[in-house]
């Protein structure tokens, strides 16, 4: 009997997840994307705040399928789809499909304000944590050595925008590496006197928990020194800092962690999206026109009882095997049940034993949500290996407070 073909563009959770349910199927399947990597995302602010390193926190994807041979993973970036022809364009190379699966995540948005970028990075891929990690790392070398004090004063103001989980996570990583890390390593400057920053547009931070939950981790931030600014529209942000409302915060350190869409490839699909790009789907995570086209993760808009599910690893997880159910079964459109999502709650960590859980009714902060989650995201690294080295790194940091990976590589003087 002759395969199906399968295309898979994203090896993140929800295509990894996939194309792992896909084994021993009729499937012929390419799995692209334009990394060689699998990225556990939710752990990337660590290897920024220098807490872990890139290996990590990632695994190459065709290690992932060694011994899966009815998958082919392919480096490259998807320009163009064709749902007429039924073509996925990589390049000059042309790959063609009976089912594709869209699952490509999602990228930073600065709301129409690109500019910022370059004097705001945001953290998606272990390149961008790198950069954020070695520049927050120079910040205090340039400090310590600088001229004068409002030189001194700039390189240790650190703003973070957007008071969602990424963004309460970072603050309060840097908060601990300023007050308790680095504390006894410089001369000419106090670490402790480190302005942290972060910037919430809407009335509270962490949006996606209950009220107290939100409350508690602020007024943990709080206790780390940092300064938590709600109601608080960013107007520009530049090479002198951050401007909020008519005021102008100089700092030599800022981080974007505010919005999120969808790549322009969405385009080519040329189907209904919202005004982030995320593509509007069925119930059963196809095309509302194409019942051979699916989109799951980051880059898909599904509403479940009125409201759309969150852009988190469960969801991409749980549609990935959603899909490959009814890609193994050849299950026609209109026998397709509608894929539920079981929520598994909401976690957000502030620092060292110090986090907040929220799964339906029952609300933990504290160290026991700061331990399940650690726990929790140890068990969702992809093999034994990064689980050991993680969790010595966490062991390690808990009983010292020292960050293992505070290596500058990069340095032109400047």
């Amino acid at each position: 009997m002759e395969k199906k073909k399968a295309v898979i563009i994203g090896g993140g959770f929800g295509g990894l997840t996939l194309a792992k349910k896909l084994k021993n199927s009729s499937y012929e399947i390419k799995l692209i994307d334009k990394t060689n990597h699998h990225l556990f995302q939710p752990l990337l602010y660590q290897v920024a705040a220098a807490a872990l390193s890139p290996g990590d926190i990632a695994v190459p994807i065709r290690s992932e399928f060694s011994n899966q041979n009815n998958v082919e993973v392919i480096l490259g970036e998807v320009t163009n789809i064709n749902r007429i022809e039924k073509k996925v364009y990589v390049s000059d190379t042309i790959y063609e499909y009976d089912f594709l699966v869209v699952a490509i995540g999602n990228r930073h948005s600065y709301f129409g304000n690109d500019e910022w970028e370059k004097f705001a990075p945001g953290l998606k891929t272990i390149s961008d944590a790198i950069k954020i990690r070695e520049k927050m790392l120079l910040a205090f070398e340039k400090a310590e050595i600088a001229k004068s004090e409002s030189e001194k004063k700039r390189e240790m103001t650190f703003v973070i925008i957007g008071g969602g989980p990424t963004g309460v996570e970072v603050a309060g990583s840097i908060a601990e590496i300023s007050r308790e890390t680095l504390l006894k390593d410089f001369r000419n400057i106090n670490t402790a006197d480190t302005k942290i920053i972060l910037i919430e547009g809407m009335n509270r931070i962490l949006q996606s928990f209950d009220e107290d939950l939100s409350i508690k981790a602020k007024e943990n931030l709080e206790k780390l020194g940092v300064e938590v600014r709600t109601n608080s529209m960013v107007n520009d942000v530049n090479e002198n800092g951050v401007v909020v409302g008519d005021e102008l915060i100089e700092a030599s350190n800022i981080i974007w962690a505010a919005g999120n869409n969808v790549s322009p490839l969405i385009n080519t699909l040329k189907t209904e999206t919202d005004r982030n790009g995320r593509v509007i789907v069925e119930q059963d995570c196809s095309l509302p026109d194409d019942p051979t086209v699916f989109v799951i993760g980051d880059a898909a808009l599904f509403i479940e009882n009125g409201e759309p599910l969150p852009g988190v690893a469960p969801v991409a997880m749980q549609q990935g095997r959603y899909v490959a159910n009814v890609l193994k079964k050849s299950i026609p459109k209109e026998q397709r049940k509608p894929f539920k999502y079981f929520d598994k709650g909401n976690l957000a960590t502030i620092g060292r034993a110090k986090a907040v859980l929220q799964i339906g009714n029952l609300k933990v902060s504290g160290f026991i949500a700061w331990l399940i989650w650690a726990l929790v995201h140890i068990a969702f690294l992809v093999n034994f290996r990064k689980r050991y080295r993680v969790m010595t790194e966490w062991i390690w940091y808990y009983m010292t407070f020292k960050n293992g990976i505070r290596l500058i590589t990069k340095y032109n003087g400047k």
